[in-house]
C-alpha cells in the first residue's frame, strides 16, 4: 500500500507544480487554493509512505514522479522545449526512479 500512497503523492505533486505556475506568482485565487490543497495532500501520502519505506526510496521516487511529470505536462500543455538533452535528462531520471525501487526491499 506504501508504493500506492508514494504513487499518488507524486502524481499530486505534478498538479501542485502545475497549479503554481497557472497561479501566476500566488495572485490567482483558484489555482493558489489547488495548489496548497495539493501540496497538502501530496506531503500527507509522502509521510504515510515512508512509515513503511526508506526516507532515501520514498523521496527519491517522490521527486523523480513530480520532476518527470512536471517535463511532461510542461512540454504537452505548456509548450515548453523539446530538446534531446532534456529528453535524456528526463529518461535518466525515469531510470534512477525504476532502479531504487528495484533497489528496494521493500
Amino acid at each position: 500500500m506504501a508504493w500506492i500512497y508514494l504513487f499518488v503523492a507524486g502524481i499530486l505533486e505534478v498538479v501542485w507544480a502545475f497549479a503554481m505556475k497557472k497561479s501566476l506568482g500566488f495572485t490567482l485565487v483558484t489555482p493558489t487554493v489547488i495548489t496548497i490543497v495539493t501540496m497538502i495532500a501530496s506531503f500527507g501520502l509522502l509521510s504515510v509512505a515512508m512509515k513503511t519505506l526508506p526516507l532515501g526510496t520514498a523521496y527519491t521516487i517522490w521527486t523523480g514522479i513530480g520532476a518527470v511529470g512536471a517535463f511532461i505536462l510542461g512540454i504537452a500543455v505548456l509548450r515548453e522545449s523539446v530538446t534531446p538533452t532534456r529528453i535524456i535528462a528526463a529518461l535518466l531520471i525515469i531510470c534512477g526512479i525504476i532502479t531504487m525501487k528495484l533497489a528496494s526491499t521493500h
